[in-house]
């Protein structure tokens, strides 16, 4: 098929899907593209806000200093699915920023339809970021038959934040400082129990309710520790559902205290000292440091089946799509993100793990806490499963949460949960992939 054939049909699929978006979504585009002030300047598309954000801009602002010549020239998007909708629109519109964010379990519904363009990897290692300086997991999922058509920044795992102080007193800490290993779900739901006698007050708690994500992470979490099947490459899903159903049974009774807690009542459990636990996104870290401070701990998501795993994903970088991208613009593009990635000590004081592994074995890293008790997360990444469905943001997730609440709330059964579950992905899986 000519790429010009190619180019048209993949417009007309894109827009085809997001029909009742489009006036909105390409009138976004085209105001933001309209924005820049320089023709010389890098447009950067990002989702990050609060203070993501913030720290973002220092951190462009400093590569620019750094950098002769280079302005960089960044668009702030709402992120979920207007985000993503704009920018698969903007690259097949031929209207794409120069480089945007993209978390990386998105990239299948992207690279496939040509809706991106690969790195020069040899370009990178010329400004001093080589592949073997990133963690190795998600530069494996960065590949598109077998070229890299992302960049990751960091990655941003599900982790568990914990009051010291109370779980010292608990006998749950090791000598390290690191919550204590667990034999099996029983023994955990055995611990969870003296850590309320402990604490007086609350057991562990997870904001759940209405949340488009936090019931699948601890779900995909628990499921990836089994090693049990969660296949969906074929036609259908293939999926071992009794292991599903103990799996939503044991979340339940983990967090039974907070079965009617959305996030917002969660943090606010944990951060005003009525739970001495919570499993958390570590973006969360900035929400409880300012309260608990040293008390304030952090582990990787505890292994309470087989083998250690916890849900993740990346903040990563990407090329949208540009029929005849400039080769300068595209050189100094490479060398705006080498320099970001290698930024990654000052990205991780937000919390985040960085991906690029020098700065998280350096001594800097190591002084940093919570950051550094939980970096062994990024060892255990367990990602989306690879479908064009998945992912940050995604409607997949949503459906999934809506499965699994009432599970957690106890207002139907776990084996009712599951078979939702496996009902939603068949129906996603039997829809094309729009790009």
């Amino acid at each position: 098929m000519s790429g010009l054939s190619r180019r048209g049909l993949l417009r007309g699929a894109v827009y085809g899907a997001g029909a009742a978006v489009t006036a909105s979504a390409l009138s976004g585009c085209g105001s933001l593209a309209g924005s820049v002030t320089s023709a010389d300047d890098i447009q950067y598309w990002t989702l990050f806000t609060g203070p993501d954000g913030v720290l973002m801009k220092t951190i462009t602002g400093a590569i620019e200093k750094r950098v002769p010549g280079l302005k960089v020239r960044t668009t702030v998007l709402d992120w979920g699915p207007p985000y993503y909708t704009k920018l698969a629109m903007a690259s097949a519109g031929g209207r794409a920023p120069d480089v945007a964010i993209m978390h990386l379990t998105r990239l299948a519904g992207y690279a496939p339809g040509g809706l991106l363009d690969p790195w020069d990897t040899d370009l990178l290692a010329e400004y001093g970021l080589k592949q073997e300086d990133l963690n190795s997991t998600l530069v494996k999922r960065s590949l598109y038959q077998g070229d890299p058509y992302a960049i990751p920044l960091d990655t941003h795992p599900f982790i568990v934040f914990f009051d010291r102080d109370v779980l010292d007193k608990a006998d749950l800490l090791t000598t390290d400082g690191q919550l204590m290993p667990f034999e099996s779900p029983q023994h955990a739901l055995e611990m969870m129990d003296k850590l309320r006698r402990s604490g007086g007050k609350l057991g562990p708690v997870l904001g759940h309710v209405n949340d488009a994500a936090m019931g699948w992470r601890m779900f995909w979490t628990l499921f990836s520790q089994t090693g049990a099947t969660f296949d969906l490459t074929g036609e259908r899903a293939e999926i071992d559902e009794d292991t599903a159903v103990e799996v939503v049974r044991f979340m339940a009774d983990l967090t039974r205290d907070s079965r009617t807690m959305d996030l917002q009542t969660a943090n606010a459990a944990f951060a005003t000292g009525r739970s001495p636990l919570i499993f958390a996104g570590e973006w969360d870290m900035a929400t409880f440091k300012p309260t608990l401070k040293d008390r304030l701990g952090g582990s990787p998501f505890p292994t309470f089946y087989d083998r250690p795993a916890g849900a993740a994903d990346s903040h990563s970088l990407v090329l949208p799509h540009q029929d005849n991208p400039d080769p300068e613009r595209r050189r100094r593009t490479h060398r705006f993100v080498a320099e970001l990635v290698k930024s990654g000590l000052t990205w991780a004081s937000a919390g985040h793990i960085p991906a690029y592994t020098p700065a998280v074995s350096s001594a800097a890293y190591a002084r940093l806490s919570p950051q550094s008790q939980y970096a062994g997360a990024a060892k255990q990444l367990a990602l989306d499963p690879p479908a064009w469905f998945a992912g940050s943001g995604s409607d997949f997730q949503t459906r999934m949460c809506q499965a699994l609440d009432p599970a957690f709330a106890g207002s139907s059964s776990a084996a009712s949960a599951v078979r939702t579950m496996v009902s939603q992905i068949n129906t996603l899986m039997a829809q094309p992939n729009p790009a």
